[in-house]
């Protein structure tokens, strides 16, 4: 991290006095998490060139800047990350970019609606885009800052945002619907770890994740013991993996479940710190949104 930093201060140093650096007239915009970098897109179109750090099945938690990624970072315009530390291993990284203003998405939320974590000391829970309402805050959030920095292309932008909104309330009618088929007593979400709370707040799911809200920590015998112990009290039928969380943690709380003579099956794996591959259905924040509700409700049934 400290090779990195000095390589940030230095290339700080030699674009300090430059600003709105462009490639065919289009602003350089970079992201961190999948989920970011789709938005952007949606919103920017044609009218930007974008480059997200992270990929696919990418765990934010634990991810760190490469030295390549500081040249795409200090190369930007604008910097789009989600905040409230859930890119926790770049943090040092943005307060080196002060310059660059990276802008935290999440930070733009009402506190007050946020759901508390003690695991981040006083903070809150960062998985902040699976309230869909949140999600279009962050649209137009993104909307405002391309505008301002692009103000000839801003009636393209806000045509952009508005067309994605709509695609979002039409994804929010479709997930209540599929969710209302399944009875409120069978809506348990046992995961990896806790990032579907919002999820489970906005839609009556009681919401269990083996390693918590930060996959920095492992699961030990004791929580797996614990929740093995809750998912037999609760007759919970499906567990569920999560793409970017290694499959052995949810495994191994399978096999202690079915050690009990309790028979628990794992329901599928679920997107949750990251979207799927590009050019796929679950690459996109709506397709893992849809594919996920199906998944847990199939499963759950």
């Amino acid at each position: 991290m400290k090779k990195i930093v000095f390589i940030l201060l230095i290339a700080s140093t030699i674009i300090s006095c430059k600003t709105d650096k462009k490639e065919n007239g289009k602003l350089n915009i970079v992201t961190t998490t999948t989920m970011i970098t789709d938005l952007v897109k949606n919103i920017g179109g044609d009218y930007i060139n974008i480059e997200g750090l992270m990929g696919s099945g990418v765990d934010p938690h634990l991810y760190k800047a490469s030295e390549g990624d500081v040249t795409k970072l200090v190369n930007a315009d604008i910097i789009f990350y989600n905040g409230l530390h859930l890119e926790g291993k770049l943090v040092d990284v943005f307060e080196k970019m002060k310059s660059k203003s990276p802008i935290a998405l999440a930070e733009e939320i009402d506190k007050s609606t946020l759901i508390g974590s003690e695991y981040f000391g006083s903070n809150f829970d960062p998985h902040v885009w699976f309230n869909i309402e949140y999600y279009k805050q962050f649209a137009r959030k993104v909307t405002t800052v391309l505008s301002e920095k692009d103000p000839k292309n801003a009636n393209n932008y806000i045509e952009n945002q508005n067309q994605y909104l709509a695609k979002l309330d039409r994804l929010q009618e479709n997930i209540k619907t599929t969710i209302e088929t399944l009875p409120k007593e069978k809506r348990i979400l046992v995961t990896a770890h806790d990032a579907f709370n919002y999820f489970g707040k906005n839609y009556g799911f009681e919401v269990v994740g083996l390693q918590g809200l930060s996959t920095a920590t492992e699961a030990g015998v004791k929580d797996v013991q614990r929740l093995a112990a809750f998912i037999i009290e609760k007759n919970v039928k499906a567990i569920f993996v999560e793409s970017s969380v290694p499959r052995r943690t949810i495994e191994a709380l399978q096999a202690a479940v079915n050690s009990k003579g309790h028979d628990v099956k794992i329901g599928g794996t679920l997107y949750s710190d990251a979207l799927g591959n590009e050019g796929t259905l679950e690459g996109t924040y709506i397709g893992m949104f849809e594919y996920n509700v199906n998944t847990i409700i199939n499963a759950l049934k």
